[in-house]
Protein backbone atom coordinates (compact mmCIF):
# COMPACT_ATOMS: atom_id res chain seq x y z
CA UNK A 1 0.00 0.00 0.00
CA UNK A 2 2.76 2.36 0.78
CA UNK A 3 4.69 1.96 -2.55
CA UNK A 4 0.96 2.41 -4.07
CA UNK A 5 1.49 5.22 -2.08
CA UNK A 6 4.16 6.39 -3.47
CA UNK A 7 3.91 5.65 -7.40
CA UNK A 8 1.14 7.73 -7.56
CA UNK A 9 2.72 10.80 -6.44
CA UNK A 10 5.88 10.32 -8.43
CA UNK A 11 6.20 12.52 -11.56
CA UNK A 12 7.61 9.45 -13.77
CA UNK A 13 5.45 7.53 -15.74
CA UNK A 14 7.30 4.44 -14.47
CA UNK A 15 7.80 3.97 -10.48
CA UNK A 16 11.38 3.76 -10.07
CA UNK A 17 13.73 4.25 -6.43
CA UNK A 18 14.33 6.90 -5.29
CA UNK A 19 11.60 9.09 -6.47
CA UNK A 20 13.54 11.72 -8.09
CA UNK A 21 10.75 14.05 -8.48
CA UNK A 22 7.10 14.33 -6.84
CA UNK A 23 4.09 15.92 -8.52
CA UNK A 24 0.23 15.46 -8.03
CA UNK A 25 -0.67 15.58 -12.15
CA UNK A 26 -1.87 11.71 -12.06
CA UNK A 27 -4.34 12.93 -9.60
CA UNK A 28 -5.40 16.02 -12.49
CA UNK A 29 -5.29 13.75 -15.03
CA UNK A 30 -7.76 11.18 -13.00
CA UNK A 31 -10.21 13.81 -12.65
CA UNK A 32 -10.18 15.13 -16.23
CA UNK A 33 -10.21 11.90 -18.07
CA UNK A 34 -13.65 11.10 -19.57
CA UNK A 35 -12.75 7.38 -19.51
CA UNK A 36 -12.05 7.04 -15.69
CA UNK A 37 -15.33 9.40 -15.19
CA UNK A 38 -17.82 6.89 -17.08
CA UNK A 39 -16.00 3.92 -15.08
CA UNK A 40 -16.57 5.83 -11.70
CA UNK A 41 -20.35 6.90 -12.85
CA UNK A 42 -20.78 3.30 -13.73
CA UNK A 43 -19.33 1.31 -10.43
CA UNK A 44 -21.29 3.87 -8.52
CA UNK A 45 -24.38 3.14 -9.94
CA UNK A 46 -23.55 -1.13 -9.75
CA UNK A 47 -22.14 0.06 -5.79
CA UNK A 48 -25.51 2.43 -4.91
CA UNK A 49 -28.07 0.20 -6.59
CA UNK A 50 -26.57 -3.23 -5.05
CA UNK A 51 -26.52 -1.42 -1.44
CA UNK A 52 -29.96 0.04 -1.64
CA UNK A 53 -31.79 -3.94 -2.83
CA UNK A 54 -29.22 -5.69 -0.11
CA UNK A 55 -30.26 -3.58 2.51
CA UNK A 56 -34.18 -4.55 1.58
CA UNK A 57 -33.80 -7.96 1.26
CA UNK A 58 -31.01 -8.05 4.41
CA UNK A 59 -33.99 -6.15 6.31
CA UNK A 60 -36.73 -8.79 5.61
CA UNK A 61 -34.70 -11.73 4.99
CA UNK A 62 -33.04 -11.14 8.40
CA UNK A 63 -36.83 -11.49 9.95
CA UNK A 64 -37.82 -14.34 7.77
CA UNK A 65 -34.24 -16.05 8.93
CA UNK A 66 -34.02 -15.09 12.72
CA UNK A 67 -37.05 -13.64 14.11
CA UNK A 68 -40.69 -15.56 12.51
CA UNK A 69 -40.93 -19.17 12.98
CA UNK A 70 -42.44 -20.44 9.87
CA UNK A 71 -42.52 -24.04 7.72
CA UNK A 72 -39.74 -23.87 5.61
CA UNK A 73 -37.48 -21.52 7.95
CA UNK A 74 -34.81 -24.20 7.93
CA UNK A 75 -34.36 -25.01 4.37
CA UNK A 76 -34.44 -21.06 3.91
CA UNK A 77 -31.70 -20.48 6.22
CA UNK A 78 -29.84 -22.67 3.95
CA UNK A 79 -30.34 -21.80 0.66
CA UNK A 80 -30.06 -18.39 1.49
CA UNK A 81 -26.68 -18.45 2.22
CA UNK A 82 -25.38 -21.12 -0.66
CA UNK A 83 -24.43 -18.43 -2.64
CA UNK A 84 -21.57 -16.97 -0.08
CA UNK A 85 -19.87 -20.59 -0.39
CA UNK A 86 -19.62 -20.49 -4.18
CA UNK A 87 -16.46 -19.15 -5.63
CA UNK A 88 -17.17 -15.80 -7.26
CA UNK A 89 -15.09 -17.17 -10.52
CA UNK A 90 -17.91 -20.48 -10.50
CA UNK A 91 -20.69 -18.24 -9.90
CA UNK A 92 -19.88 -15.40 -12.22
CA UNK A 93 -19.80 -18.26 -14.45
CA UNK A 94 -22.94 -19.93 -14.43
CA UNK A 95 -24.98 -16.35 -14.32
CA UNK A 96 -23.46 -15.77 -17.27
CA UNK A 97 -24.15 -18.79 -18.62
CA UNK A 98 -27.83 -18.13 -17.45
CA UNK A 99 -28.20 -14.59 -19.29
CA UNK A 100 -27.02 -15.82 -22.68
CA UNK A 101 -29.62 -18.77 -22.16
CA UNK A 102 -32.36 -16.50 -21.45
CA UNK A 103 -31.06 -13.95 -24.30
CA UNK A 104 -30.07 -11.15 -21.58
CA UNK A 105 -27.06 -9.26 -23.11
CA UNK A 106 -24.66 -8.61 -20.72
CA UNK A 107 -24.30 -5.28 -19.03
CA UNK A 108 -23.84 -3.61 -15.95
CA UNK A 109 -27.59 -3.95 -15.24
CA UNK A 110 -26.90 -7.84 -15.44
CA UNK A 111 -23.55 -6.97 -13.06
CA UNK A 112 -26.16 -5.52 -10.25
CA UNK A 113 -28.18 -8.69 -10.73
CA UNK A 114 -24.75 -10.89 -10.17
CA UNK A 115 -23.30 -8.98 -7.06
CA UNK A 116 -26.96 -8.97 -5.23
CA UNK A 117 -26.99 -13.05 -6.05
CA UNK A 118 -23.82 -12.82 -3.89
CA UNK A 119 -23.77 -9.92 -1.85
CA UNK A 120 -27.36 -9.68 -0.69
CA UNK A 121 -26.89 -13.25 1.25
CA UNK A 122 -24.01 -11.36 3.35
CA UNK A 123 -25.99 -8.66 4.00
CA UNK A 124 -29.28 -10.63 5.51
CA UNK A 125 -26.66 -12.65 7.77
CA UNK A 126 -25.09 -9.46 9.13
CA UNK A 127 -28.38 -7.92 9.79
CA UNK A 128 -30.01 -11.32 11.28
CA UNK A 129 -27.21 -11.30 13.61
CA UNK A 130 -28.56 -7.87 15.07
CA UNK A 131 -31.94 -9.59 14.68
CA UNK A 132 -31.02 -12.48 17.46
CA UNK A 133 -30.45 -9.63 19.80
CA UNK A 134 -33.13 -7.80 20.57
CA UNK A 135 -35.79 -8.76 22.87
CA UNK A 136 -39.35 -9.89 21.05
CA UNK A 137 -41.15 -9.01 24.23
CA UNK A 138 -41.13 -5.46 22.64
CA UNK A 139 -42.96 -6.43 19.84
CA UNK A 140 -45.31 -8.54 21.73
CA UNK A 141 -45.57 -5.90 23.60
CA UNK A 142 -46.77 -3.44 21.04
CA UNK A 143 -48.79 -5.83 19.42
CA UNK A 144 -51.18 -6.57 22.94
CA UNK A 145 -51.57 -2.45 22.68
CA UNK A 146 -53.35 -2.73 19.76
CA UNK A 147 -50.12 -2.17 17.03
CA UNK A 148 -50.46 -3.07 13.62
CA UNK A 149 -47.52 -5.59 11.75
CA UNK A 150 -46.29 -2.72 9.82
CA UNK A 151 -46.43 -0.08 12.60
CA UNK A 152 -44.81 -2.42 14.47
CA UNK A 153 -41.88 -2.82 11.81
CA UNK A 154 -41.55 0.66 11.70
CA UNK A 155 -41.70 2.04 15.14
CA UNK A 156 -39.81 -0.69 17.28
CA UNK A 157 -38.32 -3.21 14.35
CA UNK A 158 -36.44 -0.85 11.74
CA UNK A 159 -34.98 1.21 14.61
CA UNK A 160 -33.81 -1.48 16.69
CA UNK A 161 -32.34 -3.57 13.58
CA UNK A 162 -30.67 0.18 12.13
CA UNK A 163 -27.12 -0.23 13.51
CA UNK A 164 -27.06 -4.10 11.47
CA UNK A 165 -28.67 -2.18 8.22
CA UNK A 166 -26.27 0.45 8.30
CA UNK A 167 -22.88 -2.37 8.73
CA UNK A 168 -24.88 -4.41 5.84
CA UNK A 169 -25.44 -1.65 3.65
CA UNK A 170 -21.21 -0.71 3.88
CA UNK A 171 -20.63 -4.15 3.31
CA UNK A 172 -22.86 -4.30 0.12
CA UNK A 173 -20.93 -0.99 -1.14
CA UNK A 174 -17.70 -1.70 -0.39
CA UNK A 175 -18.01 -5.37 -1.76
CA UNK A 176 -19.73 -4.34 -4.89
CA UNK A 177 -17.09 -1.68 -5.36
CA UNK A 178 -14.43 -3.53 -4.95
CA UNK A 179 -16.26 -6.57 -6.65
CA UNK A 180 -13.89 -8.34 -9.84
CA UNK A 181 -14.58 -11.99 -10.64
CA UNK A 182 -18.51 -11.34 -11.01
CA UNK A 183 -18.49 -8.04 -12.84
CA UNK A 184 -15.62 -9.91 -15.29
CA UNK A 185 -18.03 -12.07 -16.32
CA UNK A 186 -21.33 -10.17 -16.17
CA UNK A 187 -21.16 -6.89 -16.97
CA UNK A 188 -20.31 -7.25 -21.25
CA UNK A 189 -19.13 -4.49 -22.94
CA UNK A 190 -19.36 -1.92 -20.00
CA UNK A 191 -16.86 -1.61 -17.50
CA UNK A 192 -16.52 -1.21 -13.49
CA UNK A 193 -12.92 0.36 -12.17
CA UNK A 194 -12.00 -3.13 -10.80
CA UNK A 195 -12.11 -4.31 -14.38
CA UNK A 196 -10.27 -1.24 -15.88
CA UNK A 197 -7.57 -1.40 -13.00
CA UNK A 198 -7.17 -5.36 -14.13
CA UNK A 199 -6.83 -5.08 -17.68
CA UNK A 200 -4.19 -1.89 -17.63
CA UNK A 201 -2.24 -4.08 -14.75
CA UNK A 202 -2.05 -6.94 -17.31
CA UNK A 203 -1.15 -5.16 -20.68
CA UNK A 204 1.25 -2.75 -19.55
CA UNK A 205 1.89 0.05 -16.32
CA UNK A 206 -0.28 3.37 -16.44
CA UNK A 207 0.52 5.50 -13.27
CA UNK A 208 -3.52 5.99 -13.27
CA UNK A 209 -3.38 2.56 -11.68
CA UNK A 210 -2.06 2.97 -7.99
CA UNK A 211 -3.74 7.06 -8.62
CA UNK A 212 -6.88 5.28 -8.48
CA UNK A 213 -5.95 2.53 -6.10
CA UNK A 214 -5.29 5.74 -3.58
CA UNK A 215 -7.98 7.51 -4.24
CA UNK A 216 -10.38 4.43 -3.93
CA UNK A 217 -8.83 3.41 -0.54
CA UNK A 218 -9.13 7.18 0.42
CA UNK A 219 -12.86 7.00 -0.61
CA UNK A 220 -13.93 3.57 1.57
CA UNK A 221 -11.91 4.77 4.66
CA UNK A 222 -14.09 7.99 4.53
CA UNK A 223 -17.40 6.21 3.92
CA UNK A 224 -16.48 3.86 7.29
CA UNK A 225 -15.99 6.68 9.23
CA UNK A 226 -19.19 8.04 7.64
CA UNK A 227 -21.08 5.10 8.64
CA UNK A 228 -19.60 4.74 12.28
CA UNK A 229 -20.96 9.14 12.76
CA UNK A 230 -24.20 7.88 11.29
CA UNK A 231 -23.83 5.40 14.04
CA UNK A 232 -23.23 7.50 16.59
CA UNK A 233 -25.45 10.12 15.85
CA UNK A 234 -28.63 7.17 15.83
CA UNK A 235 -27.48 6.23 19.19
CA UNK A 236 -27.17 9.15 21.05
CA UNK A 237 -30.57 10.27 19.17
CA UNK A 238 -32.00 7.14 20.92
CA UNK A 239 -30.73 7.68 23.92
CA UNK A 240 -31.54 11.21 24.25
CA UNK A 241 -35.23 9.62 23.41
CA UNK A 242 -35.03 7.55 26.10
CA UNK A 243 -33.72 9.80 28.60
CA UNK A 244 -36.92 12.45 27.73
CA UNK A 245 -39.97 9.50 28.13
CA UNK A 246 -37.97 8.96 31.29
CA UNK A 247 -38.36 12.13 32.70
CA UNK A 248 -42.41 12.30 31.58
CA UNK A 249 -43.09 9.23 33.20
Amino acid sequence: LVSVGFASISKARYLSFPIKRYSTKWYGEAVQSSTVSELLTTSLWVAILVTIVSIVIGFFGALAFARYQWRYRTLFQKLILLPIFFPQTVLGLALLMWFNSVGVIPSWKTAVVAHLVWIAPIATLIVSIRAYSFDPALEEAARDMGAGTWTILREITLPLLMPGLISAGLFAFLLSWGNFPLSLFTTGADSTLPEWLYAKMVSGYSPLVPTLGVMSVVGSFLLILLALAFSWLIRVNRESRTTQKQKIL
